[in-house]
């Protein structure tokens, strides 16, 4: 059966000639990603059973995670949680299949605690949080859609990617990154970042939000320290992407007067008044992109079987990029594949490819090799689910 794709040339300014951008990457630490990195590994451990169990992934979504805030009294030198974070871990999950009944509840909050024992390192996982399991049943008679070499769409739904990324996209990624791997030598800095970048036709403005640990700050000279040198460490960086100026301003919202900043006892603001959910921080490429187009739709923790809203996000991302690397001419490319629900997932009711080509671009050419790419990888779809359930492609 052929594929309807669909691949087209457009009129538009590519980002990067365009004199404004805005861009947002939360940190891990960050009540939403807590409850989307918390998701995915629950969906992740789910499979893992589901697999060993039953000989395959059963039906399942765990993407309803919600993280509500506790109280926490920081101090330089150390502080305490006063009242521990609470953490709902919601969805559906098969309990039973065929005589065969899994133990899904205890296989998530075990999942659970070790991402969270793994991920935000001075939290107490067993005094500063309570872990909440209330997994509803799923459908045992969706077997047989989880069984069919390509599974039937769950749901008439889009998910859509681009590339590449701009020089502002990758330094407000790459910004994230680079405080998660100064843990290492600077302990203090916690995982709860959230990194907003402004460009202005060559300028590009950082706003940095990182969250310190109170018992690795001596006092308000020492915080003053680590920020100055975190700010050089991102300008330095920065440059390594890009040419245009770069300003970096670090937690603006402190009164260092008064001694009040930005300072925590586990690292994350889910400690004192943040709470957190599925799907409402960044998308699939690890981004907040308000200039490109987005799905609305959360990646993490739905099923990587049937779920076009997990997989057609990642499979349209995984296009555009291979595309933009390897076919010459293509400046842009935006990619939206829809789903027709109980149709099978390969075969998309159309999967389109929109090209800002670069100028004096052969376009019949870019056509054609961005369709091959397009049906290539709709054809091997289940590589999608099989890198999911390897836990080899990131969710946000």
């Amino acid at each position: 059966m052929t594929r309807n794709i669909k691949v087209e040339s457009i009129r538009q300014t590519p980002i990067e000639k365009q004199q404004i951008e805005l861009v947002e990457r939360k940190g891990i630490g960050h009540p939403d990603s807590i409850a989307d990195g918390l998701a995915e590994a629950v969906s992740n451990a789910l499979c893992r059973e589901y697999i060993d169990r039953c000989g395959a992934v059963l039906h399942h979504n765990t993407d309803e995670t919600q993280i509500v805030a506790g109280r926490s009294y920081p101090q330089f030198g150390g502080g305490q949680v006063i009242s521990p974070i609470y953490i709902l871990l919601v969805g559906r999950a098969t309990k039973e299949f065929e005589g065969v009944h899994i133990p899904t509840d205890t296989t998530a909050l075990r999942a659970a605690r070790k991402y969270l024992d793994k991920t935000i390192l001075n939290l107490d996982v067993n005094s500063d949080v309570i872990i909440d399991c209330k997994l509803g049943e799923g459908s045992s008679d969706l077997q047989d859609v989880f069984h069919r070499t390509v599974p039937g769409s769950n749901d008439t739904s889009f998910g859509v990617g681009f590339a590449p990324l701009s020089e502002t996209e990758q330094i407000v990624y790459q910004t994230e990154q680079e405080l998660m791997n100064l843990r290492r030598r600077i302990p203090a800095i916690g995982e709860d970042t959230k990194v907003m970048g402004l460009r202005e036709k060559d300028k590009i403005t950082l706003v940095v939000a990182c969250a310190m640990v109170g018992r690795h700050v001596d006092d308000i000279d020492h915080y003053t320290s680590i920020i100055q040198e975190l700010r050089e460490h991102i300008k330095d960086m920065s440059a390594t992407y890009t040419d245009r100026e770069v300003d970096v301003l670090i937690n603006t919202a402190d009164d260092l007067e008064n001694e009040s900043v930005f300072l925590t006892v586990t690292g994350t603001s889910a400690e004192m008044g943040d709470d957190g959910s599925v799907g409402r921080g960044n998308r699939c490429n690890g981004l907040i992109t308000p200039y490109r187009p987005m799905s609305m739709e959360a990646t993490s923790g739905k099923n990587p079987i049937n779920h076009v809203g997990k997989i057609y996000n990642l499979l349209s991302n995984k296009i555009a990029s291979e595309a933009a690397e390897t076919v010459d001419g293509v400046e842009e490319i935006y990619v939206r594949i829809l789903s027709e629900i109980g149709k099978p997932i390969d075969h998309p009711l159309v999967a389109n490819a929109r090209i800002v080509p670069a100028e004096g671009a052969d376009i019949n050419t870019i056509h054609t090799d961005v369709e091959d790419i397009i049906d290539r990888s709709l054809e091997n779809i289940t590589d999608i689910t099989r890198l999911v359930t390897e836990g080899k492609l990131a969710t946000f």
